[in-house]
């Protein structure tokens, strides 16, 4: 009964929110720190994301705060991802999520995007002045997750914002919350629901907003410093709904994949996907999305593809795991974004 009670609060207070995050084309531009929505981990890559019902550990932090817990004991994680091949940006991650006592677990995951050396220009020097800059995109988040009786989960992330130049800056502070559902004989079925950046609008500020201008009083004109006022802007607030079931034969488990995915300032999209396993071992999952309704399509489109390697580092029982992933997405611009994850598990 008490599983029960908490599957059905939990699911009430995300859906109550479906209103105001239905997907909405002609806001698209309007929300700011995209980052938000990027993915540095290769395994949920390799499915396009769409492992809300199924994520766990560190990943989870990210995409479903609920799957934290899921874990044995201890597991870290570094992710690289090459994003949209071809613009030289670079996504950089690391996560930890650790056990606290039998049912709940903590989680805190670092990520930043590397944008290289961008030269700066003037009007007078359109081709550079021989000075480069580099923006500072960097988020942190700080999990906690706890599971009833093994079936029912549910987690929340509070994540800081950052996005700097040398003389100007942003922040905010964004909250997501998940629920997971696992039951079956094998716990077979999941069902998942997360709702990512909700939180304080962003406004830019700084030396970088000023500007000298000569202001001519009578027959005199004095150089006065005039600030100009940015607009606020909200984050990209998204609410995913997914399900997945496990079938076994042997050491193989073949996995099919289902998710929505509600944009509050863009297209809806829905997908589904299947991963193969064996033992455990070795891992290999493909995922296809599409997107809903009209407007400006999104970057990435079609197919999303993954492997993974995790081997034990000796033959006891519950040994401890290193595992290697990879995966790639195809994407409307460019040339597909890479992803590439280390992961120990305890």
């Amino acid at each position: 009964m008490n599983k029960l009670i908490y599957t059905i609060l939990a699911g009430a207070l995300l859906f109550a929110t479906l209103p105001a995050f239905a997907g909405n084309p002609d806001r698209q531009g309007e929300a700011g720190a995209p980052e938000l929505l990027m993915n540095p981990w290769a395994p949920s890559a390799g499915l396009h994301t769409m492992t809300t019902s199924m994520i766990s550990g560190v990943e989870a932090i990210r995409l479903n705060p609920a799957g934290v817990a899921r874990i044995n004991k201890t597991q870290v994680m570094f992710g690289h991802a090459i994003y949209l091949d071809g613009t030289d940006i670079n996504m950089n991650a690391f996560g930890l999520a650790q056990r606290v006592g039998n049912s709940g677990a903590f989680g805190i995951s670092i990520m930043s995007l590397d944008f290289g050396d961008i030269p700066v220009t003037t009007t007078n020097q359109p081709e550079g002045t021989g000075a480069t800059f580099s923006p500072r995109f960097f988020n942190i988040g700080i999990s906690y997750s706890y599971i009833f009786e093994n079936k029912v989960s549910v987690g929340a992330t509070v994540r800081a914002v950052s996005e700097a130049i040398d003389n100007a800056s942003a922040s905010a502070v964004a909250l997501d919350a998940g629920v997971q559902y696992v039951t079956g004989e094998h716990d077979n079925f999941k069902f998942g629901i997360s709702l990512r950046n909700v939180g304080s609008r962003m406004k830019f500020g700084g030396e970088g907003l000023s500007t000298v201008r000569s202001v001519p009083i009578g027959s005199v004109s004095y150089n006065l410093t005039v600030e100009n006022r940015p607009a606020s802007f909200e984050l990209q607030s998204v609410l995913n709904i997914g399900g997945s079931y496990d079938f076994y034969a042997g050491d193989l488990r073949f996995t099919l994949v289902g998710n929505y995915t509600s944009n509050a300032f863009s297209r809806d999209q829905i997908g589904g996907g299947a991963e193969v396993s064996y033992n455990e071992y070795v891992s290999v999952r493909a995922g296809y999305r599409v997107e809903t309704g009209t407007g400006e399509p999104a970057v990435y489109r079609g197919l999303a593809a993954g492997v993974t390697l995790n081997v034990p580092v000796s033959k006891k029982e519950n040994a401890p795991r290193v595992g290697i992933d990879y995966a790639y997405r195809d994407t409307r611009i460019f040339n597909g974004t890479h992803n590439i994850s280390v992961r120990l598990s305890l």
